[in-house]
């Protein structure tokens, strides 16, 4: 598969990596050199200096010849031309980076398409729906629906109270419990767990189950404490606050403080009454505290700065703050921010990529999400007719190693799955594996 990257800045660079470990044919370009110096050398993947807006440019990267085109620069209108261009010139799919919610609308799709953009991706709005979802319960460290809420994933971390530590996973209830456990992440290694694998404290184990059982991995897990969330307060008045706080459920109260006086101002016209806006420095403790942080149910963390947002959440749990969230772009802090025990953490590039690598596949794939902390990848196939997949119960299937089915939809209703199910056409699977072993487990939905 011939692949065309445009943009070398964060989201762009961070694609190219991830797609050039699949050993497709990877090509970034950007008409900054600069950005493109350290990559080619460390990683199998073509780099070009030119505009994504030129034709020449184009056709020396040989863009009629592209199956996927994917434009990432920062500015949403060279990215829409850049698509449009690649498409004209031959290129089979493209995907534009956007930064304006209106072109999402559904009534637009068929306009974009006919112009030659296929695919919208507006990350910010991707990461503020991540953090709506894992904010919503305390206890949760990612919360994530499939069909509807149908089949529920859950990430939660153990601590001492939980009644399911160091008894092996074979002894838990067998086929009759009402959640799979399907990853379980320990320091920095992650396990796609057997039976006689152990949970142990301080464990960050994923749970798939349906809305019904919440409630009962609530009590296993030892959370019952934790209080519901009610208030919010967000530090940092970026597009994703923004986002966030018109997405959070009408019973949640937002604060958000922002530093910069014209921001406020500017969040004020774009936001209802339903949030707070308050001028400030969200690094001051004794302005947090005035402003009832003690009494707040939940946390963000989203300035620009990942150093900045780690700190605040740290400052937050010490204050008594049970839920944070810390939007972290450097990757390389991800796992000390696991390791501070942060809490959730939100990082979007990460996220546009996930959302942008299941238009690679050939399956039919309705979701892919990145687990930011374990190394693992979750993603929602549609079965078709005579596939693989459909030919034994799941335990006769030959699933590659470090893979795990964690559960289906059928006709709209969620099922746990075991050993012994066998998967019809129709069916909604959620496919639980390893980072990187998406491309594996296909071959089984084809």
């Amino acid at each position: 598969m011939k692949i065309i990257i445009a943009g070398a800045g964060a989201v762009g660079t961070h694609l190219a990596k991830l797609l050039s470990r699949e050993k497709q044919e990877i090509i970034l370009m950007d008409d900054n050199e600069e950005r493109l110096a350290t990559l080619s050398s460390n990683f199998d993947l073509l780099t070009v200096v030119a505009s994504p807006t030129s034709i020449k440019g184009l056709r020396e990267v040989e863009a009629h010849k592209a199956d996927l085109f994917i434009a990432v620069t920062p500015d949403e209108s060279r990215n829409m031309t850049a698509c449009m261009l690649a498409h004209n010139l031959g290129a089979l799919k493209t995907v534009a980076r956007i930064d304006n919610y209106e072109y999402l609308l559904p009534k637009n799709k068929e306009f974009f398409q006919k112009v030659g953009v296929d695919s919208l991706i507006y990350p910010e709005m991707l990461a503020a729906k991540e953090i709506v979802s894992s904010i919503r319960m305390s206890w949760v460290r990612q919360w994530w629906e499939f069909c509807g809420g149908a089949l529920i994933l859950i990430g939660v971390k153990m601590r001492e109270g939980a009644e399911i530590l160091n008894v092996p996973l074979y002894q838990l209830g067998g086929p009759q419990l009402p959640y799979h456990i399907v990853a379980i992440k320990r320091g920095n290694e992650t396990l796609i767990p057997r039976g006689d694998d152990e949970i142990k404290l301080n464990d960050i184990v994923y749970f798939t189950t349906t809305r019904k059982y919440v409630p009962y991995i609530r009590k296993v897990a030892g959370k019952e404490d934790y209080a519901d969330v009610r208030n919010v307060m967000v530090m940092g008045g970026s597009r994703i606050a923004v986002r966030t706080a018109q997405y959070v459920p009408d019973y949640m109260q937002l604060k958000i403080i922002e530093n910069d006086l014209n921001r406020c101002n500017r969040l004020t016209e774009l936001l209802d009454e339903r949030t707070m806006i308050i001028n400030g420095d969200g690094r001051d403790l004794d302005l947090l505290q005035e402003e009832g942080l003690q009494h707040t149910e939940a946390f963000v963390a989203l300035t620009d700065n990942s150093e900045t947002n780690i700190l605040a959440c740290l400052a937050a749990k010490r204050m008594g703050v049970r839920k944070t969230v810390a939007e972290v772009e450097n990757i390389d802090y991800i796992g000390m921010a696991e390791s501070l025990d942060i809490g959730t953490v939100i990082n979007k590039k990460m996220i546009a990529a996930s959302h942008i690598y299941q238009m690679m596949l050939d399956a039919d794939v309705s979701n892919v999400k990145c687990l930011t902390f374990a190394n693992a990848d979750v993603a929602e196939f549609t079965v078709k007719e005579d596939s693989r997949i459909t030919k034994h119960a799941v335990k006769d299937l030959g699933l590659p190693k470090g893979t795990t089915i964690g559960g289906l939809i059928r006709q709209g209703e969620g099922v746990v799955v075991t050993g012994n199910t066998r998967i019809l056409p129709g069916d909604h699977v959620v496919v639980f594996c390893l980072s990187m072993m998406i491309k594996k487990i296909e071959k089984f939905f084809s």
